[in-house]
């Protein structure tokens, strides 16, 4: 089990992170990131670990200098709380992965916050849930394996 025992290796690390979240990093990258030779991780490392760790991506880098807790807008600040309780809620629903992957795609947007407020705001329209899940999940294709044969107004 990860984060029980002794310390994972690099490629121990490389190995888990294909297994679990279906990518990794290879090892020499690991590497170079644990030396400290790779001090600048792009958007997709970051975010990789962050997904693996289970942990907000702005955990994983370093505060510029200057930097003071105070400079964080208070919206910023709640963005961050609501995506330590989403990535909460992943590792809570392990048995519903329908419900873990919807949860981890709203944490990994740029502003959660926003994206429940806009899904509030969809629920509160009459109609509107129903009509987008008509149009984004449609029925599943029959037994066939084929889609129901569509009815034509010219016979």
């Amino acid at each position: 089990m990860r984060g029980l025992g002794r310390p994972m290796t690099q490629l121990e690390l490389a190995s888990a992170m294909k297994r679990e979240v279906g990518r990794g990093l290879s090892q020499a990258y690991l590497s170079q990131i644990e030396s400290g030779s790779r001090p600048h991780l792009t958007q997709s490392t970051r975010d990789l670990l962050a997904r693996f760790f289970r942990v907000y991506p702005g955990f994983l880098v370093d505060d510029p200098e200057g930097y003071s807790l105070g400079l964080q807008s208070d919206l910023r600040a709640t963005d961050a709380k609501v995506d330590r309780w989403l990535y909460a809620g992943v590792e809570q629903f392990p048995a519903d992965p329908e419900l873990s992957e919807a949860l981890l795609t709203v944490a990994e947007v740029p502003d959660s916050r926003q994206a429940l407020l806009l899904l509030a705001e969809i629920l509160r329209a009459p109609g509107l849930a129903e009509r987008l899940s008509e149009v984004l999940r449609p029925v599943r294709m029959q037994g066939s394996g084929h889609p129901p044969p569509s009815t034509s107004l010219h016979n």
